[in-house]
């Protein structure tokens, strides 16, 4: 697998949900415009989609170490 050169791996992996995961798992809206943010604080990194129809919170937290 080639590596993207200048991404970091946080944008990598946020770049691999907004392919794959934009079905909202509550009311089941595929969001084609949106995407998910990344926000990091010391060993944790969580990714956030927000779903623009219900308001639903889609959350995935990677602890590193």
């Amino acid at each position: 697998m080639a590596l993207e050169k200048g991404r970091s791996p946080f944008e990598r992996l946020r770049r691999k949900f907004e392919a794959s995961e934009r079905r909202c798992s509550a009311c089941g809206h595929v969001d084609t415009e949106g995407g998910w943010r990344v926000t990091a604080s010391g060993s944790r990194v969580r990714y956030q989609f927000v779903c623009p129809v219900c308001d639903a919170v889609e959350t995935r937290d990677l602890r590193l170490g």
